[in-house]
């Protein structure tokens, strides 16, 4: 499984600037344990049941609801049946050890200004998880062989910015996202096609900036640094750090 991606946000009074950052942590895998008493003689013949109903985000969804009979459907039961696990919300798991040590640092450094989302239906529209957020018509993120379609309009979420516009729009200015995303990747020693990732997400007035002297995206990049610096000083200790100009093509400037 893998963490990544943290994102900062800012508006002026005449335009709308976006600054995103990336920053990633270790991958490592995780399974749900189960007793090995229940498996048949022969392991090669047993597969795993196939859960027929989940409830996510509040909403019951049944394997018909995602596996379907559609020209345009990808998803097989293998991945259906990762839907339900949710291994960022168990408390003892590694991810949700990490998720809430994340989730202290931000309540500390940052007075409970973050609201927390964490059971979000990883079910979106295709509108939520490419056009909301600038991803070109022809990008090959869209494809079938990298994303994971319900139906034509309908995928799993390749990513936890499919829910940015969607919380900005209910009110929300300052939030960290978490979830398992989906990406049709073929297995390796770094890739596998469900993982996890946390969102960060700030928007910034005018009035902060303007008083320190420094442009909106000079004020939010300096600001974005010194919350990942703290971050990362947080989780892994006294750490030798650096920052290093690159390119990724949503967001100027970019680390």
């Amino acid at each position: 499984m893998a963490l990544s991606l943290v994102h900062s946000t800012l508006f002026s009074k005449t335009s709308q600037l976006l600054l995103h950052t990336k920053i990633g942590f270790s991958h490592f895998s995780s399974s749900i344990p189960f007793s090995t008493s229940a498996l048949p003689s022969n392991p090669k013949t047993w597969r795993r049941p196939v859960i027929s109903v989940l409830e996510l985000g509040g909403v019951k969804i049944a394997r018909d609801d995602v596996v379907r009979d559609d020209p345009t459907n990808n998803v097989p039961d293998t991945i259906f049946s990762k839907l339900g696990l949710q291994l960022h919300r168990r408390e003892q798991h590694p991810l949700g050890i990490l998720k809430n040590t994340i989730y202290e640092y931000f309540d500390t450094n940052y007075s409970n200004k973050f609201d927390k989302f964490d059971e979000l239906c990883p079910i979106v529209s295709v509108k939520q998880n490419f056009d909301d957020v600038l991803v070109p018509a022809d990008h090959v993120s869209r494809s079938y062989n990298d994303t994971y379609y319900v139906d034509s309009q309908t995928v799993l979420r390749c990513h936890t910015s499919a829910h940015q516009a969607e919380l900005l729009k209910k009110g929300h200015t300052h939030f960290l996202v978490t979830g398992d995303v989906y990406r049709r990747d073929s297995i390796d020693s770094t890739h596998y096609p469900v993982f996890h990732q946390m969102e960060g997400f700030r928007v910034f007035s005018p009035d902060e900036w303007e008083a320190s002297g420094m442009d909106g995206t000079s004020f939010a990049a300096e600001d974005l640094k010194k919350c990942l610096e703290g971050l990362a000083t947080h989780l892994f200790g006294a750490v030798e750090m650096r920052w290093v100009d690159t390119y990724f093509p949503f967001t100027n400037p970019s680390f």
